[in-house]
């Protein structure tokens, strides 16, 4: 009889009902009725206060299409894993201390990168651990694509589309802000089908007086309004030049709500042009999953099935070329994976004319700046 448990951990998003029913309905093809399927409640906390159930086919009918996770979930951070309690016992103690008490042949679990660096953990203390890639940033290494993101890019696009009526309407600028702390993915994605005409994310930061003189740009030009797709994660020049101290203070002592109120208030009184916020915030994760991620979370579901019959523990599932691999945890544990500033899609939407606050709109702008900083080195 296998026995094998199943978690779902950190953000919810789309996707994670569709992953659960994948694994399931190709372990139940496998072994039949030789197997018995564990939720875990609320993520890892239910792992670490032995807070299960059960499971039956019926749980997985039907789940295809719903949004969330039936199993609920919670964020149990990374860093508070060994943190011994007043009897001297670590939340990873009792982790696998549950997986050794239930005899479990598996755990699969599903979640971003803090979930990861817990799987990876548990797998170091000899549990047999599966993970599968979910997270709408789409910033966990060693995937080309992570489950729920394309539905978020989906959602986010959508709201930058009906932007577009009320930005021309009333000639404003719009600000969109976008999900994505570390990495700007979700964001450039969504901006480029959006047709944002500013790209803000993480990775090039940017500078206020380039995105006015953009604004300012544009209008010159004849168009009345613009719309800036800006990540939660952005960061300016100025603070990129800061020490991570002085960053956290810097942002602890931000009046407005949020990087994309902060950038409206800065243009607000920087640029001759009245500016408007929308934040889709959890909107961004909620919903059933598309088209894609349905065939996406199946595909991945069945190869966690897969690795579970040959006993290839230890591995995350991954989608790389349009395959279905396995990926050691010991490589993806802690990585991020962040847009490089030379990406394709970077420079795709350079060639049409975004800007990314940065000064630079084309190869030849780059070049320029290069030179430029070369010429200066060289000076000092």
């Amino acid at each position: 009889m296998k026995r094998i448990g199943m978690l779902t951990s950190g953000g919810d998003c789309q996707g994670l009902n569709s992953t659960l029913r994948g694994v399931a309905k190709a372990l139940y093809q496998e072994y039949g009725d030789d197997i018995e399927i564990y939720g875990f409640r609320d993520g890892y906390k239910g792992l670490i206060e032995g807070k299960y159930r059960l499971m039956t086919k019926r749980d997985f009918s039907g789940i295809l299409t719903i949004g969330g996770t039936i199993l609920g979930t919670s964020r149990q951070p990374f860093k508070n894993m060994k943190i011994p309690d007043e009897n001297g016992v670590t939340k990873c103690d009792k982790m696998v201390q549950t997986y050794k008490d239930m005899q479990l042949d598996c755990l699969v679990i599903l979640g971003g990168n803090g979930t990861t660096k817990s799987a990876n953990m548990l797998r170091e203390e000899g549990c047999n651990v599966i993970s599968l890639p979910k997270t709408i940033d789409n910033d966990l290494w060693g995937t080309d694509m992570t489950f729920g993101y394309q539905t978020a890019m989906d959602i986010a696009t959508d709201v930058i589309d009906k932007i577009h009526s009320t930005a021309t309407s009333h000639s404003r600028v719009f600000i969109v802000e976008i999900m994505g702390h570390g990495a700007g993915w979700l964001t450039l994605t969504s901006g480029i089908a959006g047709g944002a005409d500013i790209i803000l994310i993480p990775e090039i930061p940017y500078s206020l007086e380039d995105v006015c003189r953009t604004l300012e740009e544009r209008r010159r030009s004849g168009h009345s309004f613009s719309i800036i797709a800006v990540a939660e994660g952005a960061i300016s020049q100025e603070e990129a030049a800061m020490s991570k101290k002085e960053f956290k203070a810097s942002r602890a002592a931000m009046t407005e709500p949020s990087i994309g109120f902060r950038l409206a208030h800065e243009l607000n009184e920087a640029c001759d042009q009245e500016v408007r916020v929308v934040n889709p915030g959890h909107f961004q994760r909620g919903g059933g999953p598309d088209a894609f991620d349905r065939v996406l979370t199946t595909r991945l579901g069945v190869g966690a099935a897969r690795l579970i019959k040959h006993q290839q523990y230890g591995n995350m599932v991954a989608l790389r070329n349009n395959e279905i691999v396995a990926v050691p945890l010991s490589e993806v544990a802690g990585k991020l994976k962040m847009v490089p500033v030379d990406d394709q899609m970077v420079e795709t939407a350079r060639a049409i004319g975004i800007s990314f606050g940065d000064g630079i709109q084309t190869k030849k702008d780059k070049k320029k700046k290069k030179d430029k900083k070369k010429d200066k080195d060289k000076k000092d």
